[in-house]
Formats: structure tokens, C-alpha cells, sequence
């Protein structure tokens, strides 16, 4: 899927007005009204896929900072057993990328008890046992490989493929590709706690700025000023609506600069959402049980348990691609108290998006992706503060994520690594490779989905990725 190369141009306001010889006193606000154009005008209509799709919709649970795999779903005794033992120099060359800060680097086995669950006999620690639950319904690939140790970088590349700033994200590409199965809400809208790299994990990069994501307060409004001032009436809106539209019409025709197409999708969006946003993102008639479900005690009260419910309502009523943000799981000091907190904050309500798809008969459609931008190492990261407690540094060459519905084959688990949990030994997945799989679990072929910009034609894999078909059934 190849788009069509958009001029680009900045147009301030006196050029919206004058450069085009348009004044607003010799503009007939009775003609613009007049103007017969539907109501969706501008937004994103929905697109065929390259291939046929496996899921229709997308939520990113992201767990900002690093999750400790070894201390979550790759049990290794050998670390254990070197408890406290160097690790051998060996084996250091061979982390060159890896983010080890300690001279004399030191073994740390997990604190935690591991099992095996489930009919596929997945192993997961003692801190997880909502997801030990529902390991069957789970794929767990424990290879996953970055390239950049820092985390700010390593949030760029999972998400935008690039490790600088400027590229279009996962879900602007998702909404590209696709457009939106909904006339009510974005096709890509983010929750949650922001990364370090902040918004450009979620936006457009260089592709129209009607493909970034949304964002959803976490506090008071979740959309701001989306509600009528005092006297403004829905009618008057429209209206309003309307005549602005008309002069960005009339802009566009002259221009085709499609930030201007941009702009007039935004308004026909805002103005929908007026009346569907508030009751979507409204909890009050979800039942007691279900709230138990995902462990929300105060459905007002920010959360991560509640953004889950949010996202499950949200694919519900179409929206392509959804963003749920949480961290902090960098855990270089006091692993021992941060690891299980993030865990309490989490593992529940993860579980239970899971079930509660499953339960709605939306799991089938909607592929869930849990997991963050890099791992932790084996060795023990002493603090700066000699009173702290140890943590652990970042691993970048194996780390743990975990994928159900959309296509994916449940009960299995992908990859193996060595004794010490540091390198992988088989099948290894890039990062590039989980973007093109995600894609094409949506029935989109990442060689194909490009963006000419520039001179060349982009992708969201850059020159990389390989989809890797044994994810799914």
C-alpha cells in the first residue's frame, strides 16, 4: 500500500485568508452552510487489507521500563545456583550491548517461586498468578531483542522503528493502513502513564497528523474541553462546525495540502465525540462483577485496571488500535519492593482484559500484546546509595513478552534461553519482527505499507522484519 506523495505546507492564518484572496466579508456565511457534505466528511473511511486479517484491532499493554523476565516467566536455576558468583568473562565479551554498569559483574538469582501452569506448563513466578491463570490462552516468546540500551531510544525503535525522534508510530501506521472501523472515536487513542520519549511514541511522525493517536486524560476530563461552553448549543456547534469547514474546503481545493484535510477530519471527530466519548468512557454501567474482575475499587480513580477496561470497551466499538501505557518497571535499585508492586498494579487487571475479551467474543478479533521496550540482566546493579537495595540493569538481547487472540495459537511458548538467561538460543525476534507481525496479524504486509516522504518510500520496518507465523494457530 503506497500513498500518494502530500505537498506540505505551513499556512498561518493570514495566509488562510489572504494568499487565497479570500476575505471573510466576501464570503457568503449562507453559501457555506448551503454546502451539501455529509456529516463524516474527512474522516478516515475503512481500507482493505493486503491479506486477510487475523484481528481487526490491536491493545499495546506497555510496560514502560524493562520487566524482570527472569523474575517473571524465565526461571533459571543455574543463576540460582551461582547465586553471587562472577559472571564469567566470557560470556561479559559477549554482552557488549548489554547495559552493565558493575566492574566485577555478580549473578542474582530470583527471590521468587516459579511453576508450571496450565495444560502447555508455562512457567510463571509466584508474582503473576492471575496470568498463571490463563497461561492457555497466552503465546510467551522469551526471545525478544532491542538494540539500543537506553531506554528512551529503545521506546523510539519497538515503537516507531527508528531510534530517533520523527517517525510515525505503530498505531499511525495501523490507522494508515486501515483507516477506522469507527465514525465515532479516532482509530488510535492512547491511556496511560507517558514514556520517557513522551508523545513521539504515539504520533504521526511524517505521515498526516489525522494518524496520531489520541490521548485520553487519566485525570479529570479525559478529552480536553470537549464539552460545550455555557450557550452553546449542539445545533449552534454544528454550525459553527460547518462554516469552518466550508472555508477549510475551500483551502483545500486550492492547496491540497492535506493538513488542511487533517484539520476538517478533526472537527467532524471532536464533534462526534461530544456525545459518544463521555458515555464510552463512562464505567457507571459496567456491572459490580465485571469491575471486580479487572480489581477496580473506584471506577473514578485513575488506573491501570481501569484503562484495561477502557481499552476492552474501546475495541468494542471499533477503535483500531489501542495504547495503554504503565510504568515504572526500571527497577537499577530495590528490585525486591518495585518488582512486586508493579506486579500488584498489573497482573490482575492484564489477566482479566484477557478473559473479559474472551467472555465477549471479542478475543478472536483483537490481538492483546503485553510487554515493554527491554529486559533485566542476571547480575546484581548495586546502588549509588550504599543503605538501597540492589536491582537489576538492562538486558536488551532476550527479554519476555506475552500475545493472545487475534490468530494467535494459545499455550505455546517461543524461545529458549541460555543457563544464565542472558542470550537467546533459539529463534530469536527482533523487534522489527514483532512489528511485522503485528501487522500482519491485521492483515498488513510491512514491505508493502509505505509512506513516500522526502524522495523514498518509508515503512515502519525500515529494510527489516520478518513476520514470524509461528505466533499464530
Amino acid at each position: 500500500m503506497q500513498a500518494d506523495c502530500y505537498t506540505r505546507q505551513a499556512v498561518t492564518r493570514r495566509a488562510f485568508f489572504g494568499s487565497s484572496g479570500l476575505g471573510l466579508a466576501s464570503i457568503s456565511l449562507a453559501e457555506m452552510l448551503r454546502a451539501e457534505t455529509p456529516v463524516a466528511d474527512g474522516l478516515l473511511p475503512p481500507i482493505r487489507p493486503h491479506l486477510p486479517p487475523r484481528a481487526r484491532s490491536v491493545i499495546f499493554l506497555f510496560q514502560v521500563g524493562g520487566p524482570s523476565q527472569l523474575d517473571l516467566f524465565d526461571p533459571k536455576p543455574e543463576v540460582n545456583r551461582r547465586d553471587g558468583q562472577e559472571l564469567p568473562e566470557s560470556l561479559l565479551k559477549q554482552l557488549t550491548f548489554a547495559q552493565i554498569q558493575e566492574k566485577r559483574p555478580r549473578l542474582m538469582g530470583s527471590p521468587y517461586r516459579f511453576r508450571r501452569h496450565g495444560l502447555s506448563g508455562a512457567w510463571v513466578s509466584e508474582l503473576a498468578p492471575h496470568t498463571a491463570r490463563i497461561v492457555d490462552r497466552l503465546t510467551i516468546v522469551r526471545t525478544l531483542k532491542t538494540d539500543d540500551t537506553n531506554h528512551m531510544f529503545a521506546e523510539l525503535l519497538i515503537n516507531t522503528g527508528w531510534r530517533r525522534f520523527g517517525r510515525p508510530s505503530l498505531g499511525s501506521w495501523v490507522s494508515y493502513g486501515l483507516g477506522s472501523q469507527s465514525q465515532e472515536m479516532p482509530a488510535f487513542l492512547v491511556l496511560g502513564s507517558k514514556p520517557r520519549s513522551k508523545s513521539a511514541n504515539y504520533g504521526n511522525g511524517f505521515l498526516p497528523s489525522r494518524y496520531q493517536g489520541t490521548v485520553l486524560r487519566d485525570a479529570g476530563a479525559p478529552i480536553l474541553n470537549l464539552a460545550n461552553p455555557a450557550g452553546i448549543t449542539p445545533k449552534r456547534q454544528r454550525l459553527s462546525i460547518d462554516a469552518i469547514n466550508a472555508l477549510n474546503r475551500l483551502r483545500l481545493q486550492q492547496s491540497g495540502d492535506d493538513e488542511i484535510a487533517a484539520r476538517i477530519a478533526s472537527y467532524e471527530m471532536a464533534f462526534r465525540m461530544q456525545s459518544s466519548a463521555p458515555r464510552l468512557l463512562s464505567l457507571s454501567d459496567e456491572t459490580a462483577e465485571t469491575l471486580r474482575l479487572y480489581g477496580i475499587e473506584d471506577p473514578a480513580r485513575p488506573s491501570f485496571a481501569r484503562n484495561c477496561l477502557l481499552a476492552r470497551r474501546l475495541v468494542e466499538k471499533g477503535v483500531r488500535f489501542v495504547q495503554v501505557f504503565h510504568g515504572d518497571w526500571d527497577h537499577h535499585t530495590n528490585i525486591a519492593t518495585g518488582l512486586p508492586q508493579q506486579c500488584r498494579l498489573t497482573d490482575q487487571a492484564s489477566a482479566a482484559l484477557v478473559v473479559d475479551l474472551a467472555r465477549r467474543g471479542l478475543l478472536d478479533d483483537t490481538l492483546v500484546v503485553w510487554g515493554g521496550e527491554l529486559g533485566r540482566t542476571p547480575v546484581a546493579q548495586k546502588p549509588m546509595n550504599a543503605k538501597a537495595r540492589v536491582g537489576r540493569d538492562h538486558q536488551i538481547e532476550a527479554f519476555t513478552m506475552w500475545f493472545a487472540g487475534g490468530g494467535v495459537k494459545p499455550g505455546q511458548v517461543i524461545g529458549n534461553t541460555n543457563d544464565l538467561g542472558c542470550l537467546p538460543v533459539d529463534e530469536s525476534w527482533h523487534v522489527y519482527d514483532l512489528q511485522a507481525t503485528i501487522l500482519h496479524a491485521l492483515g498488513l504486509d510491512h514491505e508493502r505499507l509505505t509512506y513516500r516522504y522526502e524522495g523514498r518510500e518509508f515503512r515502519l520496518t525500515d529494510i527489516h522484519g520478518e513476520v514470524r507465523t509461528s505466533l499464530f494457530a
